[in-house]
């Protein structure tokens, strides 16, 4: 008997399997003792390869890939401290709902707590982030082929939201000729090697019940929070709040067009707020809220009820309100709670709005983060995507920009980590194959600098623009003490990007002007390749902006 040729046998099983409930994408890490788990996946035609060296940048990549396929994505590493590098990716998928599949490889159980090379204990290391966990037997023939899909069957169909964590251990050898050993073993799966379907398909459905109550509340004075959502579903939230005369507070990543844009800064004008009390009913659809007025607002808010529906399970609102969780897509949601066309009862928001708008706009011509952030819309890519990082560059955006309806926008705005944020939208450029404008900060870009070499391998165009303001500067927003802030917050690092662009091969300008940075990306869209573009500002300007406008706006 050939224990590697049976590894082999066991791992296609388990492979062939994540292909039956719509598994397309595996993203490999280099590694021996998942060696069973990379030729399976490396021999299955059903699959797209995927490879990096750093498995931390590799979860984020398979995130970023399970984002836009809207489908399971499966990841392999090898045993010890490489899968423990899958945690940061893993608690992002748990909060914002993508589906990852963990393969890690492990030392058979003799080999545990006794002093073997790379050998920790993996199973439960997790905790409780994974949605599922199983830890599968070391490789037998003992065990029947139907018990190991069906187990895989039985995770896989349980998994709602969020990552599933499968621990295998393979015993040496790993390396060897595939023989008939286990051949017999197999074939006990019959036809199933010639169907699409899984061995146990179970139905568990999560879905709230259509609102009965809802001709009623509809004709209420209402309002709309728009969090995380499709670019679908973001116009058609936009057109339902619209007919039903409901102020739309729209976060960054809703999609919806922002109708009443600079919400971050009207909400901080207390006329406004007076006039959003005068609410009976909110209904935020979508989470993972940015600007902090409207956190706030959030949190203080009174209405008679207010309703959360997201796709995602459990509570989703920080401040607890009386009312209503409803699990569903926003899609269907919107479907079987249609709008009825009513005026519009808030006035003094689209006023405040406006006028918010045109203060950022007086500001346009200055080269800073901030004015970035209100021009984005001119930068955008037709037919292509957003990939917007965390800290102050996405806060900027939500405050100052305004977004077109529809326009796909990603985001990492679960656990709201500057990790793996390019790795990210690497996943998210080639699972879409769209021209893709992906912005992050300068330590953002350090923190996951081995990303670049993802961006040398992109079907459309794509521009990372690192906004290099020298650190943390959004730690310059908080009341953190003036003299410890730089040491200890900012930790400013004094570095440029060219010579990182140029180890790995990749396009970089550094623009010093509007008209620079435009003809950069104007080159830019032509060609399928990426390009670093480095955007070198004051440290602390977009910060200054930003209060100054919030100043501004506060009083008018």
């Amino acid at each position: 008997m050939s224990v590697s040729a049976f590894n082999r046998r066991w791992a296609a099983v388990i492979l062939e399997a994540l292909t039956r409930h719509g598994v397309q994408h595996v993203c490999i890490a280099p590694g021996s003792r998942s060696t069973p788990l990379t030729l399976a996946a490396a021999e299955n035609r059903s699959l797209i390869h995927h490879t990096h060296f750093d498995e931390r940048g590799l979860g984020h990549l398979a995130l970023g890939l399970a984002k836009v396929s809207k489908q399971p994505v499966a990841v392999i590493v090898t045993s010890g401290t490489a899968v423990a590098n899958l945690y940061p990716a893993l608690i992002e998928a748990g909060l914002t709902g993508e589906k990852l599949i963990l393969l890690t490889a492990d030392r058979p159980p003799e080999l545990i707590d006794c002093g073997a090379n790379q050998a920790i204990r993996q199973p439960g290391m997790f905790a409780s982030h994974p949605t599922q966990t199983l830890s599968l037997p070391r490789p037998s023939q003992d065990i029947p082929a139907r018990w190991l899909v069906s187990t895989i069957d039985n995770a896989l169909g349980q998994q709602h939201a969020g990552g599933v964590h499968i621990n295998c251990p393979f015993a040496e050898p790993l390396y060897g000729e595939l023989d008939d050993t286990g051949l017999g073993w197999q074939q006990q799966l019959g036809d199933w090697w010639q169907s699409d379907k899984p061995w146990l398909r179970e139905d568990i459905q999560l879905e709230s019940q259509q609102q009965r109550d809802w001709f009623f509340w509809r004709q209420k004075r209402g309002v709309v929070v728009a969090g995380r959502m499709s670019a679908d579903e973001g116009k058609r939230v936009a057109e339902w709040a619209q007919t039903l005369g409901w102020p739309l507070i729209s976060d960054v990543l809703s999609q919806t067009g922002q109708p009443l844009p600079c919400a971050d800064l009207w909400l901080g004008n207390a006329r406004a707020v007076a006039e959003l009390a005068q609410a009976q009913i909110v209904v935020q659809l979508g989470s993972s809220l940015t600007g902090k007025r409207l956190l706030q607002w959030q949190q203080t808010c009174e209405p008679q009820e207010y309703w959360i529906i997201d796709n995602l399970t459990g509570r989703l609102d920080p401040a607890h309100h009386r009312g209503r969780r409803l699990v569903s897509s926003v899609d269907r949601w919107l479907e079987q709670h249609p709008a009825e066309k009513r005026t519009a009862w808030s006035t003094e928001i689209p006023r405040l709005s406006a006028q918010a708008w045109d203060a950022v706009a007086a500001t346009r011509e200055m080269f800073g983060e901030a004015q970035l952030a209100h021009r984005i819309r001119d930068y955008l890519p037709e037919q292509g995507q957003l990939f917007v990082g965390n800290s102050l560059v996405v806060r900027l955006i939500d405050s100052l920009g305004q977004l077109p309806a529809g326009y796909p926008v990603y985001s990492n705005r679960g656990a709201s980590g500057i990790d793996g944020l390019i790795s990210t939208a690497a996943g998210v450029q080639r699972a879409s194959a769209r021209p893709t404008l992906a912005i992050v900060g300068d330590l953002s870009a350090l923190y996951d600098l081995n990303a670049l070499s993802l961006l040398r391998q992109t079907s459309a165009p794509l521009v990372l623009i690192i906004v290099n303001n020298n650190g943390g500067q959004i730690f310059s927003l908080l009341p953190t003490p003036p003299d410890a802030r730089e040491r200890f917050y900012c930790m400013p690092q004094n570095i440029q990007f060219e010579h990182a662009a140029a180890m790995f091969g990749l396009r970089y300008h550094c623009p010093q002007s509007w008209e620079a940075l435009e003809t950069a990306l104007d080159g830019a869209w032509r060609t399928p390749v990426a390009t670093i573009i480095e955007l070198v500002v004051n440290d602390t300007d977009g910060t200054h902006t930003l209060q100054q406008l919030l100043a501004q706006v506060s009083q008018l």
